[in-house]
């Protein structure tokens, strides 16, 4: 960046340290963080704004000290994800410049089974699936094959998924889809388990896209009775890990077969409005076919995770992806240049070729 900017990093409340509230401890250990240390770094002046259930303090803060540009790391409002697209809404009704996916995108992507629907409608693959409502009575249609995954409609980071979350048969499925619906308070959907490689490609740009190259999840144990999905404990519990042999490292892929996942992320990315950073998780079937299992807006950045591994495999350093991402937020906000229209005279297409 060619000069120090002001930079509010918005976050969670929850994630501030009152022992730390401006994340100048080190080092740091999480994503907020991280991205703050780097932001410093950078030369950048960073101030932190929580995001709780107040929302006239987020916006006298923003009032009374107006940022050059704010990063957004805020994934919720009043602890409630689905609300997460209001945060940058409130910043586009303030005109405050910020990082990352607007309200649109984040619509698109927080309710799996819209987002599902949408990508079948423009023929990519999706694993078949069915949406649960609490109260109403279940139909189970013959397409669903099982073993069927049930989880949570509106979560992310694989909260709501155990292994009891992949059923064998219908009864298992209410089951659990009540569940979902009385532990979580929401929707559940159901979708078909697709056997095959988990990857998760990380995506960077607005007008080009850059594919980093893709990480996968190994399920060392799957046919020893080891889990099989990226279940919260496989997610989060390294213990956990190590004890079912499964390990994320980077996809070796035919150039080929990069080169059809990279297209198809790309589609996705740019028809669920995605900007300046994104991840797409996905299965790649032993017969070569792509399925789409989630996309992840605003995904995590953390240093040493899968989307900033990805980017360093690529020759972004930590330091440089914050960089690159503030840059391609800030060039959003710069005004389109203006096209010239000049009449000119219709005369022989030679001169036309020439530009006379």
């Amino acid at each position: 960046m060619s000069h120090s900017l002001n930079v509010t990093v918005m976050v969670d409340a929850g994630t501030i340290s009152p022992d730390d509230p401006e994340f100048t401890a080190e080092p740091q250990t999480t994503t907020e963080g991280h991205v703050v240390a780097a932001l410093r770094e950078l030369g950048h002046r960073v101030g932190v704004l929580g995001v709780d259930d107040c929302l006239a303090e987020i916006v006298g803060s923003l009032t009374e000290h107006p940022p050059d540009i704010v990063f957004n790391l805020a994934e919720q409002f009043r602890n409630d994800r689905r609300l997460d697209m209001n945060v940058p809404a409130l910043l586009e009704m303030m005109d405050v410049r910020f990082t990352g996916t607007g309200p649109a995108g984040l619509m698109l992507c927080r309710d799996k089974g819209l987002c599902k629907q949408l990508l079948s409608l423009h023929k990519i693959r999706v694993p078949d699936f069915l949406v649960l409502e609490p109260g109403q009575s279940i139909r189970v249609p013959k397409r669903i094959q099982y073993p069927v995954l049930v989880k949570p409609l509106y979560e992310d980071a694989s909260d709501g998924i155990a292994m009891a979350s992949l059923v064998k048969n219908e009864s298992e499925l209410l089951e659990r889809a009540r569940f979902v619906h009385e532990r979580w308070d929401q929707v559940a959907i159901a979708e078909q388990y697709i056997e095959g490689r988990e990857l998760y490609v990380s995506v960077l740009g607005n007008d080009r896209l850059t594919v980093f190259p893709p990480r996968e999840i190994r399920f060392g144990n799957a046919g020893k009775g080891g889990p099989i999905i990226a279940t919260s404990r496989v997610k989060w519990n390294e213990q956990y890990r190590q004890k079912w042999n499964i390990e994320y490292g980077f996809a070796e892929l035919p150039e080929a077969v990069f080169a059809k996942v990279a297209r198809v992320c790309k589609r996705v990315y740019r028809l669920l409005q995605l900007r300046d950073y994104g991840r797409i998780d996905l299965r790649l079937t032993p017969e070569g076919r792509i399925f789409i299992l989630e996309v992840n807006p605003n995904p995590g950045i953390a240093y040493g995770e899968d989307y900033a591994e990805s980017a360093e495999k690529a020759g972004v350093g930590y330091n440089r992806l914050i960089d690159r991402i503030l840059r391609l937020a800030l060039r959003r906000y710069e005004p389109a240049p203006i096209a010239a229209h000049v009449k000119t005279p219709r005369t022989s297409a030679a001169a036309n070729v020439a530009g006379v």
